[in-house]
């Protein structure tokens, strides 16, 4: 007779077995309410551990933004930002003052636009040059070291990339002829920087760093051991097992699509001054760690997933295929196939 009958045929009262099977019934759901968190915990685990590293490992994000400066797009957006910066300091006046007054504008706007030209070729020069990629780690380290220390300050001050050193560079390139000696004394060294944070940002990103050092310290073993303390307390482990991997599977590819929506949303808010493809390759370069992260959670959960499925069914099949197997069913009294 089964454990859960209220008494015996002779009428003695039934054995004690009734609570422990209503205890592992019990554990069941409480198994399975620690899977689906720690599931869901996992891909902001992820995110929080990204987020950690990018805002206050200065040496993995000047890794991680090192390649752009061979990037076109990139290049580009520093040639227009350098020549942008320069050109105010060009005059003109003095060559226009042998020029008639009805003349000036018309050959201002020539002249203009041909040392526009000649100092946009200089500084491509130098962007394009063979050192400009230790100038590139040094003007982004600085940044992130500038970036943190606001961060971990209280005040709002806003976070730029100076573009000194580039300056400097361009200053170099320009002295070597007599239109360039002119330019190189009315730029100053510096001036021609690119806002990275404005002040009315600062707290905003402040909050978030906060939570997200909290977070990448406290929501990975969360996940950890939920998802462990989950398998442990479910009463069919393998199948609970495969449903979480395929469950830890889909978390991490919703986030992957939640992070390719936010980014199309933040470039379609920059505005018109910011060159897109530019700031696509910014995104793309600081992003890359999360979703290597997230790819490589996918194909473990997926590969877990497809282990548990399949090694025990082959397992069991092998069983039965093999000498011994047949004398076990032959002694138990089971038929041979």
């Amino acid at each position: 007779m089964s454990a859960s009958a209220p008494a015996r045929a002779d009428g003695r009262p039934a054995p004690a077995r009734c609570p422990p099977r209503r205890t592992r019934r019990g554990r069941s759901p409480a198994g399975a309410a620690l899977l689906v968190l720690g599931t869901l915990l996992l891909p902001l685990s992820l995110a929080a551990v990204w987020a950690r590293t990018e805002l206050t490992d200065t040496d993995r994000y000047v890794t991680a933004v090192a390649p752009l400066a061979r990037d076109p797009a990139v290049q580009n957006a520093i040639v227009d930002d350098v020549t942008n910066g320069v050109m105010p300091h060009v005059r003109l006046d003095g060559l226009l003052k042998a020029v008639p007054p009805a003349e000036r504008p018309a050959l201002r706007r020539k002249f203009t636009r041909g040392i526009r030209e000649f100092v946009g070729k200089q500084v491509r020069e130098v962007v394009t040059g063979r050192t400009f990629p230790t100038v590139w780690t040094g003007v982004h380290r600085t940044a992130h070291r500038a970036l943190d220390g606001t961060l971990a300050a209280s005040g709002n001050a806003p976070v730029t990339l100076d573009l000194s050193p580039v300056i400097e560079r361009v200053r170099q390139q320009l002295s070597g002829n007599g239109l360039g000696l002119d330019i190189v004394r009315k730029v100053p060294p510096t001036g021609v920087s690119i806002v990275l944070l404005k002040s009315p940002e600062v707290p905003r990103l402040r909050a978030g760093f906060r939570a997200a050092r909290r977070g990448a310290l406290l929501l990975p073993p969360a996940s950890a051991l939920c998802l462990l303390g989950g398998l442990l307390l479910s009463r069919r482990r393998r199948p609970a097992l495969i449903r979480t991997a395929a469950g830890c599977a889909v978390a991490c590819a919703l986030l992957a699509a939640a992070l390719a929506l936010l980014r199309g949303r933040l470039l379609d808010a920059l505005p018109a001054a910011v060159p897109r493809p530019a700031a696509d390759a910014y995104t793309a370069a600081l992003t890359a760690p999360l979703r290597a992260g997230m790819w490589t959670a996918i194909g473990t959960a997926a590969a877990t997933a497809a282990l548990a499925a399949t090694v025990p069914r082959a397992a069991a099949s092998l069983r039965r295929r093999t000498p011994s197997g047949r004398r076990y069913r032959a002694a138990d009294g089971r038929p041979r196939r």
